[in-house]
């Protein structure tokens, strides 16, 4: 069973409150999902957690259902909700989604220019983070750089969906035991798709994507059957 987790680990930046939402409650939870705070395996307090949140019992429950519905979160009768432990098929899934929807953003562009505006920051940040580095804010870096590639489909249920998607991808992350060495290579991949769209080329941008999703599909598939077998919660 993994760690429980306690609420110095739950950072929303500000108490929640009651007037807003379990939506809300859910969006804190899973960015850091997405940020790799919280780890496959773990043990949600409901108390810690919504004490952490400012959110009730039930906002905080309808929040865990929210999550469970995304595949980041599963509740186990009598034992508590945990944080998703992934296998080898969510991989191969969580990949084809993101082939179809970012692949596809970037081939329905058209022609230049685009607004690359998150793009860039999302580069930036990596950039910084692996000067510094941090290989986990690199990670996260990262997942930003791919939600804002499917962002530039403009659709808002698309970033929805992405988010959940590529939240979850980052529990995949963990199973890596070099997190530079997984890391640090798609830096330059993700300068070179940047530069790409800044020329305008979505369709080659779109290609060079591709490649990057089977070649970072295929390190994490393989990956798996070298760890220790995950202990479900």
């Amino acid at each position: 069973m993994g760690a429980e987790l306690v609420a110095d680990e739950v950072r929303p930046g500000r108490t929640i409150g009651a007037h807003d939402t379990a939506e809300r409650a859910a969006a804190v939870l899973r960015e850091h999902v997405a940020q790799g705070l919280l780890r496959p395996g773990v043990r949600l307090s409901e108390e810690r957690i919504g004490r952490a949140l400012g959110v009730s019992r039930n906002t905080l429950r309808e929040s865990f259902r929210l999550l469970t519905h995304e595949r980041l979160l599963i509740h186990r009768l009598n034992r508590g909700t945990f944080v998703r432990v992934l296998d080898v098929s969510d991989i191969q899934d969580i990949y084809q989604v993101r082939r179809l929807v970012e692949c596809a953003a970037l081939r329905d562009l058209g022609a230049g220019p685009y607004q690359l505006t998150d793009v860039r920051a999302a580069v930036t940040a990596a950039e910084r983070a692996a000067q510094a580095h941090d290989w986990q804010r690199l990670g996260t870096a990262n997942i930003h750089f791919h939600q804002a590639l499917a962002g530039l489909a403009a659709s808002p249920r698309g970033d929805d969906m992405m988010r959940g998607v590529l939240a979850e991808l980052r529990l995949a992350f963990h199973v890596m035991d070099e997190p530079r060495q997984f890391h640090e290579p798609y830096l330059p991949r993700n300068q070179d798709i940047l530069r790409t769209l800044e020329a305008g080329a979505g369709e080659t941008a779109a290609r060079l994507l591709s490649d990057y999703l089977d070649d970072s599909r295929q390190q994490l598939v393989d990956a798996y059957p070298k760890q220790p077998a995950h202990a479900t919660p």
